[in-house]
């Protein structure tokens, strides 16, 4: 079924901006629906480590890959994606990768040893990033500039409060059901979503015409030159089919090279190899792009398109999200611990701190849009300031309180401007960076804006880990001397994340003032 171009479907009406259909919402909700399960396991399951520990006897690397080899794996597959999406056509991208999602969490949850956990938490992280690009690609074809930023400003609100929300939903589930079987339902929480995911995506995402026939009547006369947004430059000439396989396998060995030895190093003491296969990371890295420039002078379809590169706004947002993801998701990693292994609370009650974050990622979120097209790339700036400036207050927090006096009521004002921050700047974010880009190529940008971000939330958790479990000292056996030794710890890690922060805030000004998109010119 396709929606006419009609004034409710998209088409210009006189005097006024395009509207938007009713079936577009509907898809965003689908879309988004996808989304809040696949980020939501980014953090739901650190609740959920104790628990595993004990009932599969996991060791530490274990631990450690189940929550790294999720990330990675999602990193790896989202550039991919995104470009296969731009060729054959985003629903059925996003399709499977929600059922594989879907049969993964179901595997995690019936696993028997750590093999099988982790095997299958590669699996889903792989599936994440699967149909994840999906969602900012349909964003960039089924709603008109005008319109565009109220649905970013939507899909902002879920990366934010799905992340902030997983400890919280781990901890209910915990303290229901009990540590045994517990951290199973943790995975299980994906099997009814999933599955409605599923079915609505199959009856309300368009296929690749109609979702073109939307975009076409959508762009009217607030498009940029030549009906592209924001005067995007125009495509290049077609290029000849075919998957750009050897720069894929480049990338993957990239990603892998440097993620690797940063998962492993610390519980290696970081011997040699570590040394050599960042080193080589990085050539590879240099190979890929240079490979990338090669296969688009033959006139191939690049895996990457080089040409994403030559707008500032993309190179710089790509960066910045980079940045700050490694100090967003890295401070829930933290507390986690703090409150579980060192001062001895439940996973419900580690769970509970991460609330005040949630609530102002909804706020920040709400608003993101109406001040972004007021105030331009300001709403990053005072985004970015605001999480900095959260994340200090923890620290100080954690650097200046007695651990015996320590309570998540000393917490919820840092936390709660950290997310407003979060609401403020994710949105945007992507909208500033998205809109320099030609629709054709939204999901190769998308992905490797959301590669970024998950190689940044690795890159963040393999630093914090290290720098936690490298300064963790416990001086006496009794339980102050364990709080006091995981405080020490925890301020330490909590520092290296307000740094992260602050990079974050000065990179923000590498992006342009304003843009097409936020103001709909």
């Amino acid at each position: 079924m396709t929606d006419s171009p009609s004034p409710s479907s998209g088409a210009a009406t006189a005097g006024g901006p395009p509207a938007v259909s009713r079936r577009a919402w509907q898809a965003l909700v689908v879309l988004l629906a996808g989304m809040f399960i696949a980020l939501l396991d980014t953090t739901i399951v650190n609740v959920a480590l104790p628990s595993i520990r004990t009932s599969i006897d996991a060791s530490e690397s274990t631990l450690s890959w189940i929550i790294s080899g999720y990330a990675l794996a999602f990193g790896l597959a989202l550039i991919p994606a995104g470009r296969i999406g731009d060729r054959i056509g985003h629903k059925w991208v996003f399709f499977t990768g929600v059922a594989l999602f879907t049969l993964a969490s179901l595997a995690c949850g019936i696993s028997q040893n750590d093999v099988q956990l982790v095997v299958a938490r590669i699996v889903q992280g792989l599936a994440g990033g699967m149909f994840v690009p999906a969602v900012t690609a349909f964003i960039q074809l089924l709603f008109p500039p005008m319109s565009r930023g109220k649905a970013f400003a939507i899909m902002g609100a879920v990366i934010g409060v799905s992340s902030a929300l997983g400890p919280i939903v781990g901890g209910l589930i915990i303290q229901a059901f009990g540590s045994e079987n517990g951290w199973r339902l943790v995975f299980g929480v994906n099997l009814p979503i999933g599955v409605a995911t599923l079915i609505a995506a199959a009856i309300l995402l368009p296929h690749r015409a109609e979702a073109a026939a939307v975009a076409a009547a959508a762009s009217g006369p607030t498009a940029g030159r030549g009906g592209r947004p924001g005067g995007a430059a125009a495509p290049a000439p077609a290029a000849k089919a075919g998957l750009d396989w050897f720069g894929l396998v480049l990338i993957t060995g990239a990603l892998v090279a440097l993620l690797v030895p940063l998962i492993q190093g610390q519980d290696e003491g970081w011997p040699l190899w570590t040394f050599l296969s960042l080193g080589g990371g990085v050539l590879l890295l240099v190979a890929f792009g240079a490979w990338e420039v090669s296969f688009t002078k033959r006139g191939r379809t690049p895996l990457v398109p080089p040409r994403l590169f030559r707008h500032p706004a993309f190179t710089g947002g790509t960066i910045l999200a980079l940045v700050y993801f490694a100090a967003f998701t890295s401070i829930f990693f933290t507390i986690s611990i703090l409150w579980q292994a060192g001062l001895g609370h439940t996973a419900l009650e580690s769970g509970v701190v991460s609330i005040p974050f949630a609530i102002g990622s909804i706020v920040g979120s709400s608003q993101s849009n109406r001040l972004a097209q007021r105030l331009g790339r300001t709403v990053l700036v005072i985004g970015t300031a605001a999480v900095a400036v959260g994340l200090a207050w923890v620290w100080l927090v954690l650097l200046l309180t007695n651990p015996s006096d320590l309570t998540n009521w000393e917490l919820i004002a840092p936390l709660l401007l950290a997310g407003l921050g979060n609401g403020l700047f994710i949105a945007p974010n992507a909208q500033f960076i998205l809109a320099t880009v030609d629709r054709s190529e939204a999901g190769a940008a998308s992905g490797v804006i959301s590669a970024m971000q998950r190689v940044g939330s690795a890159i963040g958790i393999a630093v914090i880990g290290s720098v936690f479990f490298g300064s963790l000292v416990v001086s006496g056996p009794t339980p102050d001397a364990l709080a006091r030794g995981f405080v020490t710890s925890a301020s330490a890690a909590m520092g290296v994340s307000v740094a992260f922060a602050v990079v974050a805030f000065l990179l923000v000004f590498a992006l342009p003032r304003r843009t097409g998109a936020p103001g709909g010119h």
